[in-house]
């Protein structure tokens, strides 16, 4: 076996010294990452790109990027907040940027410790059953509830598509039971995603959990395993979905949606698990050692994949700008005014209708109410104005 040290061949030394040898190496550099190479050869560097300066401050400059971009899209969200019972789940969705952002970046930081990693990208992943959860809450408030939607789809045949996976469901119609597998069979990613990352979390505890480590022995085979189930059949169900609602969701521009979305969840899971082949494969180099400190299998893939996710989530916070706008909030906030006398004139103010708050020219409902009774203005001369806010 071969210690390289500095990239070059100094000694050849004897598989059965090799023990000693390495560990007086590791005394002497302290802050030294070794790297293994296919055939067996260890290399000892300074450092390697994802624990560099170069790599942190790219990756955080894309974050922040991809942070200012959400915060003033939930700001102006925030700022026409005219339709709660949307507008809500849209909010919940955005911030599913600055947490995969960030905690992807404190994975980066964090990577010579094998064991932060994987606690921050257990948050990252019982936030993704959060944001799949609103998605399709977002999608049923879209189309008025359960009912509005059965009453526009029952007793439909489901077309065959081999695209959408339907060509099973040939000779079918649309039942409520179809809606309940869509909504149910979503819904269980919400549970399966959280309880799997409590169990990585145990299993990295007790050393049984390594990225990329596809041992019988140990549990990333089997949580990899149950992560694909769970993720095939969501995505599935919500494509079944998608395809009986696609007339109905038109006006809401649902593509760009539901493509982010499972862009930013879906496709990030198997990006990660393509990663850790690679790394299984020597395709992506094993690092035994990063800064001095020992890591485990998989810890270089899943270095990659935090700086991947990095940059992938500036773009994510730009598609999810034009997919969630705010326009069409602004201009339900813009189309509501309230024309009221003021000063022993006419004035026109803009306001928000809540759903349980009225706003009358900056007064309380008690105080209009007084103002009236009290006969300060002429319940003749208040005119008051609705547009449709559909």
């Amino acid at each position: 076996m071969l210690l390289v040290i500095g990239g070059s061949y100094n000694v050849c030394i004897p598989t059965y010294s090799f023990d000693l040898i390495y560990l007086f190496n590791c005394q002497k550099v302290s802050n030294a990452t070794i790297i293994q190479t296919p055939n067996g050869t260890l290399i000892e560097q300074d450092q390697m790109f994802l624990n560099t300066v170069t790599a942190q401050a790219l990756s955080g400059l894309f974050v922040c990027a991809a942070l200012l971009i959400t915060c003033h899209q939930i700001y102006t969200h925030l700022r026409s907040y005219t339709v709660p019972n949307e507008q809500r789940y849209i909010i919940r969705i955005l911030l599913i940027v600055p947490i995969y952002a960030f905690d992807s970046w404190l994975s980066l930081l964090f990577i010579s410790n094998d064991q932060y990693y994987v606690y921050f990208d257990s948050v990252r992943d019982c936030y993704e059953a959060f944001v799949i959860y609103n998605f399709l809450s977002l999608s049923f408030e879209y189309l008025g509830g359960e009912s509005a939607i059965m009453s526009e789809i029952r007793g439909k045949p489901i077309q065959s598509s081999w695209m959408y996976g339907t060509c099973c469901l040939s000779g079918m119609s649309y039942s409520i039971g179809f809606l309940r597998f869509c909504k149910q069979a979503t819904l269980q990613f919400c549970v399966v995603k959280p309880i799997m990352a409590v169990i990585t979390i145990v299993l990295q505890a007790f050393g049984k959990y390594h990225d990329g480590d596809f041992n019988v022995n140990g549990g990333y085979l089997y949580i990899t395993i149950i992560y694909n189930l769970s993720v095939s059949l969501a995505l599935y169900a919500l494509f079944l979905f998608f395809f009986a609602t696609s007339d109905l969701l038109r006006p809401y521009e649902p593509v760009l949606k539901f493509l982010t979305i499972k862009s930013v969840i879906f496709l990030s899971f198997w990006q990660g698990m393509v990663l850790a082949i690679l790394e299984r494969c020597d395709v992506i180099p094993n690092a035994l050692k990063i800064d001095g400190h020992g890591v485990g299998a998989g810890t270089v893939a899943a270095g990659w994949q935090n700086f991947i996710i990095c940059i992938e989530m500036f773009f994510a916070a730009i598609a999810l700008r034009y997919a969630f706008t705010c326009t069409v909030y602004q201009e339900k906030k813009n189309n509501v005014q309230v024309t009221s006398p003021q000063n022993g004139g006419v004035s026109t103010r803009k306001t928000r209708w809540g759903k349980n708050s009225w706003e009358y020219c900056g007064h309380s409902t008690s105080e209009y109410i007084y103002l009236l009774t009290q006969s300060y203005i002429s319940i003749h001369t208040v005119e008051v104005k609705f547009k449709c806010l559909a």
